[in-house]
């Protein structure tokens, strides 16, 4: 189950059009394979030169004693971890190198509250051995036609590990109170179907579907029953993505077009377009991509202090921002990706600057403008690794509308059970069988 609230206030490679981007040599992608420089999803191996960003040695290969198996909580791997330091409104200043312009506001906009506890380092990210097979094969085989729309060739792993443009980072990603402290609850059940990484698939077996989406809206009552359908593909060139709701006054499931770009996501009191989710989806037309190169940064990781179910809501969203007290923030390498909105296009942001895990391809931070180029909202992503399974999963997502003392957080599910795998198949995600599922 996914939690949003909102708050009120109350209280450089550009791609041109058409171009093919291809996959890397065989000896560059020989870099990936045990013994080369990058992990094998394409991160750098090695750590930095004060040592503050380890090497990577392989992930959390462990599971905590604390684990109690499928269904039960992702307890803290690392409980004896303190704080190496706490950023507030009085030093900020020695870290500003270290941080994006969003988080820099987010501190002149609440010097009084907003802080970050810092920890250290942990390069506990791994994946199962068969996406860092798919993610060898892609490295060579996977490329973009139709603009950076279409992606071909890949299957099971990253599509580009060794990414050449801002198209291909963005692509590595892809596989919401009052000033007083009032809010409003939304509850949602997601469920996902992600035939790309399913072992043994090849591309020819997708049917250009990358991802099949279901989200259920349960409470409260005068938004219970609505119902939004995506089946994400592939090659949005060839077929753009497709989608449906479901309006408990109308019982009907409809086609809907705009679950795409800039229309307001499903319950986020327009605090999130629908290109938000996943801190960013779907087509990729709008905005030319500018790859900017690669940066150390204090970015939210590990968040397992947030993803505590000893929490409750009204102990994470306080006024302003989130409880920042159960945060936590690593210094780590990003790829840092400009994305502006292509002469001839609209979007409501003009432009944004994602800021993307090189360990596991996370996006952490963006920031956001308005067509004024002035920064407009500021968006977070805190994601545990699920050391099971293992793969990262999002427990809290936040956007901050810096301009009204508005924000949305996401992806929360203290009060409700763990995040489970379900068997799934394409069949569940037909419009015909949720049409069947759609009751109130």
């Amino acid at each position: 189950m996914k939690k949003l609230f909102w708050l009120v206030p109350a209280l450089a490679l550009m791609t041109a059009p058409g171009a093919a981007l291809a996959g890397v040599s065989e000896e560059e992608a020989e870099r990936l394979e045990e013994g080369g420089d990058l992990t094998p999803w394409g991160a750098e191996k090695a750590g930095n030169e004060d040592g503050s960003i380890p090497a990577w040695d392989g992930g959390l290969t462990e599971i905590p004693d604390c684990y109690e198996g499928e269904g039960s909580w992702y307890c803290n791997p690392f409980p004896d971890d303190e704080p190496a330091y706490v950023i507030t409104a009085d030093n900020v200043d020695e870290y500003a190198d270290l941080l994006s312009e969003g988080q820099k506001a987010m501190f002149e906009t609440y010097p009084e509250s907003y802080k970050m506890p810092v920890y250290e380092t942990r390069r506990n990210f791994r994946n199962p051995e068969f996406i860092y097979e798919g993610t060898r094969r892609n490295a060579t085989e996977a490329n973009l036609g139709g603009g950076g729309e279409a992606l071909e060739g890949a299957i099971n792993g990253y599509p580009f590990p060794i990414p050449k443009s801002g198209h291909e980072v963005i692509w590595n990603h892809k596989f919401a109170v009052t000033q007083h402290g009032r809010y409003n609850r939304v509850t949602i059940r997601e469920d996902v179907y992600f035939p790309y990484n399913f072992p043994g698939n090849e591309p020819e077996d997708l049917d250009n579907v990358l991802i099949y989406f279901l989200q259920v809206v349960t409470e409260p009552p005068r938004l219970a029953g609505t119902i939004t359908l995506v089946h994400e593909t592939m090659d949005q060139v060839k077929e753009p993505r497709r989608a449906w709701q479901y309006n408990p006054g109308q019982r009907r499931l409809r086609r809907a077009p705009n679950v795409a770009y800039d229309n307001p996501g499903t319950a986020s009191d327009g605090l999130r377009t629908n290109d938000q989710t996943d801190t960013f989806n779907g087509a990729m037309d709008r905005y030319t991509w500018k790859l900017v190169g690669k940066k150390e940064m204090l970015v939210p990781a590990n968040s397992y202090p947030l993803h505590n179910q000893d929490l409750s809501y009204d102990d994470i969203v306080t006024s302003g921002h989130i409880n920042q007290d159960h945060t936590r923030y690593e210094r780590r390498r990003v790829w840092i990706v400009d994305a502006e909105t292509k002469p001839g296009t609209t979007h409501i942001y003009k432009r944004r600057k994602f800021y993307v895990d090189e360990d596991g391809w996370q996006i952490r931070l963006v920031d956001i403008y308005d067509r004024r180029d002035e920064l407009w909202r500021f968006q977070e992503a805190h994601t545990v690794l699920a050391y099971d399974k293992p793969f990262q999963v999002p427990i809290g997502e936040t956007i901050y509308d810096l301009q009204n003392g508005r924000y949305l957080v996401q992806a929360l599910n203290n009060e409700h059970p763990e995040n489970v795998e379900r068997e799934f198949d394409a069949d569940y995600f037909k419009p015909s069988n949720v049409s069947r599922q759609a009751t109130r």
